[in-house]
């Protein structure tokens, strides 16, 4: 794919379900030697994933999280219990394998992709994925974290990333993310596609005590009140109060979308990308999976924007990826259900 048309290939080019492979599955799934519908969510999965693949028999053995990241210049408000140049020596600890992602998808067997699309430092490792568009976003609080060109790169880095795990032969993927003060304009981004209420949306991100959350929540207002994000135009809204790893993410999902991969979504921040995502093309939503609730303020509020119902809830907020890699053998524990249980015809077994 060439540069500056990726985008809007990407976007036309997504499509819907195999609805014929949705029928297929849910005929097996009743097949199965159990009584109907007794595997509960483990079901859905299984067909919906048919549907994304178009197979009842989807290659899920290479799966990888891409962790984006990018720094963010509304740190300056305090909006963090972390500095900001945490971010740049996360990024590393990342490629080290150190992190919790890192042992997370080690025990899932899956790959940990590292993407460098907007970190305020020069980084240097042979595992980095090196798509910086620039050192860091404006201050969202006084003025635009970015320009619109500059978000419509970060979604292509995004998208381009995903396109060359593709050929790879990747078959499940999960977002991930760092950047300090991320949830800030997470936030912001949910406020301005949803007018949802601040004090739902705004929670403690990294924990923050009273005094630093009211100033977050005050910081989101303003960045409302000082870009006037268009809530019909995603673009003007990741361009104004959005992070350039939150836009990265965005590709990622709507370039699994078009690969027609299925895409585990991670916690508040994967989910307000997703939430971004489904507004740019709607039919992206089906490609995406839930992983768990976070603990994060606003992230069941965005799930039901989303209608997406979280598979895990184990009260996590650490991001990275690690709710969506620890969903990944629930996805893969339904597809094997699906294929490995005997029918009732196979096993000899009387039907009520």
């Amino acid at each position: 794919m060439e540069a500056h048309s990726v985008f809007n290939q990407t976007i036309a080019g997504i499509g819907g379900l195999d609805e014929a492979a949705v029928r297929e599955a849910k005929r097996r799934l009743d097949r199965l030697t159990k009584p109907p519908g007794s595997l509960g969510r483990l079901e859905e999965i299984a067909a919906r994933v048919a549907g994304m693949t178009g197979t009842l028999q989807p290659d899920l053995a290479k799966k990888a999280v891409v962790v984006m990241a990018g720094d963010h210049g509304v740190c300056a408000e305090g909006v963090s219990a972390f500095p900001a140049e945490v971010t740049p020596q996360m990024v590393l600890n990342f490629l080290n394998g150190g992190a919790a992602v890192n042992v997370l998808a080690r025990h899932a067997g899956a790959d940990v992709v590292c993407v460098d699309v907007g970190v305020n430092a020069d980084l240097s490792h042979p595992d980095l994925i090196d798509c910086k568009v620039r050192k860091g976003t404006g201050n969202i609080a006084v003025g635009p974290a970015m320009s619109r060109e500059e978000a419509v790169r970060a979604i292509e880095a995004g998208i381009l990333v995903v396109d060359r795990l593709a050929r790879q032969g990747y078959g499940l993927l999960a977002t991930g993310e760092m950047g300090i003060g991320n949830t800030t304009p997470s936030s912001a981004i949910f406020v301005a596609l949803t007018g949802a209420d601040i004090e739902a949306a705004v929670g403690r991100g990294t924990g923050i005590g009273d005094e630093a959350l009211a100033r977050k929540r005050d910081v989101v207002r303003r960045a409302i009140e000082a870009n006037r994000p268009d809530r019909d135009d995603p673009l003007d809204v990741l361009a104004k109060v959005g992070g350039l790893e939150i836009a990265g993410l965005v590709g990622v999902i709507l370039g699994a979308a078009v690969s027609r991969i299925p895409v585990v979504v991670d916690g508040f921040i994967s989910s307000v990308a997703a939430l971004a995502a489904s507004r740019l093309a709607p039919l992206s939503a089906h490609y995406m999976l839930p992983s768990h609730l976070s603990q994060e303020r606003g992230h069941r509020l965005l799930t039901e924007h989303l209608g997406l119902q979280p598979i895990l809830g184990l009260d996590m907020r650490l991001g990275e990826g690690t709710g969506a890699v620890l969903a990944f053998s629930i996805v893969e524990a339904a597809i094997k259900l699906m294929n490995e249980m005997a029918t009732f015809e196979s096993a000899g077994v009387s039907e009520r």
